[in-house]
């Protein structure tokens, strides 16, 4: 805490004292900035603040079921009620990407996506407009992330220029800055990490005060990582720690296209695990996992939670733990909601260190054919 303060603290003992009543669970008044600096993430990873629940039901928020919302979109003239339901609805469909099946969430998206293009030939305001042009831009960069997810990753491109396009007509930077992010999560998982630091600058310059630039710089890290810059990894880090300390909490945590302190957390443990951090990563993987889980034991987050078991994983097989990294590995893979590219990357740091330390073992070379089967896929 010393080292990261920019003001005199207190002494060492006064200091110590203060943590141990903090570590029993009495919320630090003056220090939670500086708590969140020293361990280099932003006070709503250790402190959050209560957001509203994103998946509340359509009818009960805006008064109208599908039907309803249907009707509506096909009069001759939209009012601010039935765009109050596709934005609704827009939000619900963005939140359902962490564990709805891809099948029937491309299903849906498409779906919702050709109604609400269908809008711009109705008589509308301008403002009006521009709020349908921007609810299909979100529309589109949802049916992009799930084309790539489920591997067709040439639909997922001119769905996300799509949405690009969208963006710029609208002049929303955040879809703009969300299409770019795309760009580089596309590239990161070819491995063409010059590709993500070009789509990260971009998306960054068009929308520098959105929360969607603070994944870019954790995309950003993510390269740097991998080309095995540890210096370069930590200024990205740094620098998107530092925008999201000074942006609002979303109100739906939920919604894929927002970021917030666990999910940057995520992609901390991403790089951690690539530069060889180990015990960070590590720490990192479990607060994932903890936040992925509801009380009843379900899944909040499956594609979250595999990349944090690819982690434990890697950390296992590096101390020497086979068959605590195979176990790990299997349940990762296992999962019925994944994004295959961005699983299938993660992997081969796991299936790397299994070749390295265990390539005699039957049961690592095992599971090395599971991680060429999902590649393959």
């Amino acid at each position: 805490m010393v080292a990261h303060s920019d003001r005199p603290l207190p002494d060492e003992e006064t200091l110590l004292r203060n943590w141990r009543r903090w570590e029993a669970g009495v919320w630090p008044r003056d220090y939670r900035e500086l708590i969140a600096r020293t361990f280099g993430t932003v006070p709503d990873a250790f402190f959050p603040r209560s957001g509203r629940d994103g998946r509340k039901e359509i009818m009960a928020v805006s008064g109208m079921d599908t039907v309803d919302i249907l009707a509506r979109l096909r009069a001759s003239d939209v009012d601010e009620g039935t765009l109050d339901a596709v934005r609704i609805t827009t939000d619900r469909l963005c939140s359902d990407y962490a564990y709805m099946p891809s099948e029937q969430l491309l299903v849906e998206g498409k779906a919702w996506l050709g109604r609400v293009a269908g809008m711009q030939h109705q008589r509308l305001s301008l403002s009006h407009h521009r709020e349908v042009i921007a609810q299909a831009g979100w529309l589109a960069l949802l049916v992009g992330c799930v084309e790539y997810d489920s591997g067709d990753p040439r639909q997922a491109e001119s769905t996300r220029q799509a949405a690009l396009a969208l963006g710029k007509d609208a002049g929303h930077p955040g879809i703009i800055g969300w299409a770019h992010e795309m760009r580089a999560w596309f590239a990161l998982t070819r491995g063409d990490y010059r590709g993500v630091l070009a789509a990260a600058e971009e998306g960054i310059a068009a929308a520098p005060h959105e929360s969607v630039a603070v994944q870019l710089y954790a995309q950003r890290a993510k390269a740097w990582a991998r080309i095995g810059d540890r210096q370069q990894t930590e200024v990205a880090l740094d620098a998107g720690r530092r925008l999201l300390e000074g942006l609002p909490y979303p109100e739906n945590v939920s919604n894929h296209f927002v970021v917030d302190p666990g999910k940057f957390d995520f992609y901390r443990m991403d790089c951690y695990r690539r530069v060889g951090e180990d015990r960070m990563a590590q720490n990192l993987a479990q607060q994932v996992l903890q936040a992925g889980v509801d009380f009843d034991g379900t899944e909040r987050s499956p594609m979250r939670n595999a990349e944090a078991r690819v982690t434990l994983g890697v950390a296992a097989a590096r101390d020497g733990d086979l068959e605590s990294a195979l176990t790990f590995g299997e349940q990762a893979l296992g999962g019925t909601r994944r994004s295959v590219p961005s699983l299938a990357m993660v992997s081969e740091d796991l299936g790397r260190v299994l070749t390295q330390q265990y390539g005699a073992s039957p049961d690592a070379q095992e599971f090395l054919h599971h991680i060429k089967a999902l590649r393959a896929s």
